[in-house]
């Protein structure tokens, strides 16, 4: 067999495959193009949809509409900017910008157990599963130090991370960090207070459970 007969053969058996390659291309292409051109409406397009003729729809009654174009009320119901100054409020406050409640108590302590205890503990001594796993301990909340420090470095703390500790700013919005914060305060008060200040029933219960 000539060394020509066999290069005709073997660019005969390629042909199929390159056809196959050049078709599998135009599919890819033709398959972009119908990504690029999709189905839709574009601004003031007509429509037999609807029976006013129109493609686009009136926002429902009520629905406010911000200068920019933008939906102006959340679902809600507070305003775009509102929402925006409460977390400029709550981002840059010093001291924690919301009144003590117990709805806000109960929501810090729910985040403090969520994110806080397992290096924290239950009461914020630094005691958390994770440490007793061999973790390093964080400070106690309870040593003077911290008694002592401002609400705005518990924030700064949560916000940034400190030492070991890595930022949560990404998982803890602003006002829950001040919830966690109101919860902490909570948490420090509740193992510093002297028995002659609480009312009787309490120091009853404190009795009752030593």
């Amino acid at each position: 067999m000539s060394a020509v007969g066999t290069l005709l053969r073997s660019v005969a058996r390629l042909v199929p495959l390159g056809l196959a390659i050049v078709l599998a291309l135009s599919g890819c292409e033709k398959g972009m193009h119908d990504m690029y051109h999709q189905p839709r409406y574009d601004p003031l397009d007509a429509s037999t949809f609807w029976s006013d003729g129109g493609a686009a729809r009136k926002p429902v009654p009520g629905t406010e509409i911000s200068a920019r174009g933008g939906f102006a009320v959340s679902s809600s119901g507070r305003s775009g900017y509102e929402l925006a100054n409460r977390w400029d409020r709550d981002e840059y406050a010093t001291t924690n910008p919301y009144p003590l409640s117990a709805a806000l108590l109960a929501r810090g302590r729910d985040r403090f157990q969520i994110y806080c205890t397992p290096c924290h503990g239950e009461l914020g001594d630094g005691d958390g599963y994770i440490v007793r796993r061999g973790f390093p301990a964080p400070p106690s909340y309870h040593i003077q130090r911290l008694r002592q420090a401002p609400d705005s470095h518990f924030f700064d703390v949560i916000t940034h991370g400190y030492g070991l500790m890595y930022s949560y700013a990404d998982r803890v919005s602003p006002a829950d960090r001040w919830a966690i914060i109101a919860y902490i305060r909570a948490l420090q008060l509740s193992q510093h207070t002297p028995a002659r200040l609480l009312s009787a029933a309490d120091r009853a219960r404190l009795d009752a459970h030593r």
